[in-house]
């Protein structure tokens, strides 16, 4: 079956984190992406150079392209008229100092859609100014929720900002753009940033702040780690369970589960005055069993407690990894065992020169030639 998006061409402009994401997701359904990266001596070459450090380059192919150079960037112009997504992630106005004409781009190519992916948002205070994905977190709100109470803010990874708010947010933009031009028949440009998008995905958050649900301090709430029966818990042989019984049908059976008497702990857990004493009656019944023996009491179980799995045990045990959208006509691309537990990163320059000739019908030598490690459009001969 055919996946949801073969057929589109996406240049990617080479970053790290969340661009890179984006266009993983497309691929992973089908798109074809050609990444940009920097000019290497020994780009294009029989002894190729290894991979740069994203990571996120599953089913992609690169060029080596030397975005500084008058060549370069006519190169560029040129591939951009026959594709569909062109994916920025640089800071603004960089991409507009590199174009000879960002106007003229889309003019020779109305269906053009150019995602252009930043950190903080393109006016304000910050709009100038670098980051990273706790920078993100911090001026949008989203920050102050989260940790422990008597604790900093804690950022979880960066997995919200760059993965969830930035990369993610980013091709939804691009899917949107791609629905609208098919009534269009024109692209445009999407803008995303990660203060934006995280915001947006802490919409919840910020709501239950009006009720009793998230009304108090940091790490005092139901869903901050506040709460004793939404909390992570370590048990006998230094493995976790993950706790999540909030409704009380669950509660009953979690309270089942760890030995303990229903009686008055259900109608207790109301009290926040009671969280201190109920966390430690969970707590020490936790370490009396190791996580094994918890997980074979609540499998099976609606107690919603689970075993905290690391990735290690997970890929030992072969856990199959899948793309988390699975349409049933046109399903994305299979994710194989060895695409889903390592990286195997991307040469500058691997499998370009197959994509421009798929794409344009060009080969090189003859409409393109390497000249200081990044490639160049050949002059056609004048007549």
């Amino acid at each position: 079956m055919t996946p949801p998006l073969d057929g589109v061409r996406v240049v990617e402009l080479a970053g790290l984190a969340p661009a890179p994401f984006a266009a993983l997701l497309l691929a992973d359904y089908g798109a074809s992406v050609l990444r940009i990266d920097r000019p290497h001596p020994l780009a294009h070459s029989e002894t190729p150079p290894e991979p740069t450090p994203d990571l996120l380059a599953r089913r992609k192919s690169s060029i080596a392209v030397d975005l500084k150079s008058s060549g370069g960037i006519a190169l560029l112009e040129s591939i951009l008229c026959h594709v569909d997504v062109l994916l920025d992630p640089f800071r603004p106005g960089v991409l507009e100092s590199l174009l000879s004409s960002f106007e003229g781009v889309l003019a020779k190519n109305p269906r053009l859609i150019i995602a252009r992916l930043t950190g903080f948002r393109r006016d304000g205070p910050y709009a100038s100014m670098a980051g990273h994905d706790i920078n993100y977190l911090a001026v949008c709100g989203v920050l102050s929720q989260l940790g422990r109470t008597e604790a900093a803010p804690y950022a979880p990874a960066n997995i919200l900002a760059d993965f969830a708010g930035g990369g993610l947010m980013c091709a939804f933009g691009i899917l949107l753009a791609l629905f609208a031009r098919t009534t269009s028949g024109k692209g445009q440009v999407v803008e995303n940033n990660m203060v934006n998008g995280v915001a947006y995905l802490g919409t919840f958050m910020r709501y239950a702040r009006m009720t009793r649900l998230w009304d108090q301090p940091r790490g005092e709430n139901v869903l901050d780690g506040g709460c004793p029966w939404y909390d992570v818990y370590e048990c006998k042989d230094g493995g976790f369970m993950a706790v999540g019984a909030l409704e009380p049908r669950f509660f009953r059976q979690l309270v089942k589960g760890l030995g303990l008497p229903e009686r008055g702990l259900l109608a207790q857990r109301q009290d926040r005055k009671t969280w201190p004493a109920l966390r430690e009656l969970f707590r020490q019944r936790f370490l009396e069993r190791t996580r094994k023996s918890w997980e074979d009491i609540f499998q099976g179980v609606d107690a919603c407690c689970t075993p905290v799995l690391d990735q290690q045990e997970l890929e030992d045990t072969e856990y199959e990894q899948r793309l988390p959208v699975h349409l049933q006509d046109s399903p994305g691309l299979v994710l194989e065992r060895r695409q889903a537990w390592a990286s195997a990163g991307l040469v500058p320059g691997a499998g370009g020169l197959d994509t421009l000739e798929q794409w344009l019908g060009w080969k090189f030598g003859r409409e393109i030639k390497t000249v200081a490690g990044g490639l160049i459009k050949i002059d056609a001969p004048k007549l």
